[in-house]
């Protein structure tokens, strides 16, 4: 089912009648060549990246509830390429470049629009960063803006710029980032992958894994035993207790990241702003609610809920950077779990056991290393060779030390980064 101007207007005028369901809703057949564990966004990718690059089609994505249940489609939407480390800067180039043609790829509206992003700064110090940040991001062949106050304030005018705690120096503008409609990109892909061949099976949770003799051999599931030649798992905050299936233990942690959506107000949040001092994020959404989030809670938890504490320190930072926002009624909040590697950057690896892959570690960039992330791990299960926007993303150099990815400076803490 294709989408066109002509046909959204033919199906206004008939009552929308001849809409068909996006993705069949198959019984899993008793063996496929490829499996993939988790069916939010990365997963999602990964299906649709199999079939279309590789001509895999043979592909089952096993969620164990619904499409766009997950983080997928509870996020605050940010999509960007503003790292500054060898590694992550190749890798979110790329991420990015697949964005922009997301929706021509997958003929389906994604929302993506690239409003820009500014990270504001408030020293010297900071300022030099920002500088040495923005070169990388040239020279990656990004694009990146150093602004001063005045930049900044015609940019967002609504910030406080007589805050004498926090000044506003200037700020890091990137313009080709933006936001897009989470929900929106976990069905696009879950469609695209389904007009190819491969099965999605919801309500279906992975509750063992078949291992014979160092070999993956499939998954034991709440819908029966399926057989595979490999096993891919994708299951962000729920990575640990997934290995754990296959016995192995993985760099991470999980942690609850809380997010914010208030009253729908009139358009005055042009794009996406950062307060890096107080760990504040905050876009308008395109039915006007301002969608904003803060640090971790700090503490290692699956309850997918956040606590009141951090939730204070959120509309305190939100408060600090525009003072405005607190006419402003917040209508629901929520809480996902983040896997939370101990440097700060993904994992894209085969691990020990023959067959068995691992897509984890995202930290804070879920959302926007969605198509990356799909694109490069199908190459991986497909090649079993590393993308190479990716190969940095190793397993093992939490073992070996090599290639360490300290993507913020804070050290092999997990809740700092």
């Amino acid at each position: 089912m294709g989408f066109s101007g002509l046909r959204i207007l033919r199906e206004g005028l008939t009552g929308n009648k001849g809409w068909k369901p996006h993705w069949r809703d198959p019984e899993p057949k008793a063996e496929y060549d490829v499996i993939v564990i988790g069916g939010g966004g990365h997963g999602l990718a990964t299906a649709f990246y199999l079939a279309k690059e590789h001509g895999l089609t043979n592909v089952a994505v096993l969620e164990k509830g619904y499409i766009g249940g997950g983080n997928v489609g509870r996020n605050t939407t940010i999509v960007r390429a503003n790292y500054n480390l060898p590694g992550n800067s190749e890798f979110y180039s790329h991420s990015l470049k697949l964005w922009e043609g997301m929706e021509q790829e997958l003929n389906f509206n994604t929302m993506m629009s690239q409003r820009g992003v500014l990270n504001l700064f408030h020293s010297d110090s900071q300022r030099d960063y920002a500088a040495r940040r923005g070169n990388s991001m040239v020279n990656q062949g990004d694009d990146a803006q150093l602004l001063g106050p005045d930049g900044v304030r015609k940019l967002a005018p609504f910030l406080d710029f007589d805050n004498v705690r926090f000044p506003i120096y200037g700020g890091l503008y990137h313009p080709r980032g933006g936001t897009a409609r989470h929900d929106a990109v976990a069905w696009g892909y879950a469609r695209g992958a389904d007009m190819r061949g491969v099965d999605i099976i919801q309500n279906c949770e992975v509750t063992g894994i078949d291992i014979e003799n160092g070999q993956v051999r499939g998954v034991q599931t709440t819908r029966g035993a399926i057989r595979a030649k490999k096993v891919g798992m994708v299951v962000a905050g729920r990575s640990s207790q997934v290995a754990a299936l296959a016995g192995m233990r993985l760099p991470i942690e999980s942690h609850v990241l809380q997010a914010f959506v208030t009253e729908g107000l009139k358009p005055f949040i042009p794009g996406v702003v950062t307060f890096g001092m107080g760990h504040f994020y905050i876009s308008q959404s395109d039915k006007g609610g301002l969608v904003f989030g803060g640090d971790l809670d700090f503490y290692a938890s699956y309850a997918a809920r956040g606590n009141l504490p951090m939730a204070e320190h959120v509309m305190e930072a939100a408060m600090t950077l525009m003072p405005a926002i607190g006419k402003a009624r917040v209508l629901r909040s929520w809480g996902g779990i983040m896997d939370m590697s101990s440097d700060g950057s993904p994992i894209i690896d085969r691990t020990h056991i023959d067959g068995l892959y691992v897509n984890c570690g995202w930290c804070y960039g879920g959302f926007k290393a969605v198509p990356g992330s799909g694109f490069s791990f199908a190459h991986l299960l497909a090649t079993d060779r590393p993308h190479e926007p990716a190969a940095r993303f190793r397993l093992d150099r939490f073992a070996t030390g090599y290639s360490i990815m300290d993507e913020e400076g804070t050290g092999a803490q997990h809740n700092l980064h």
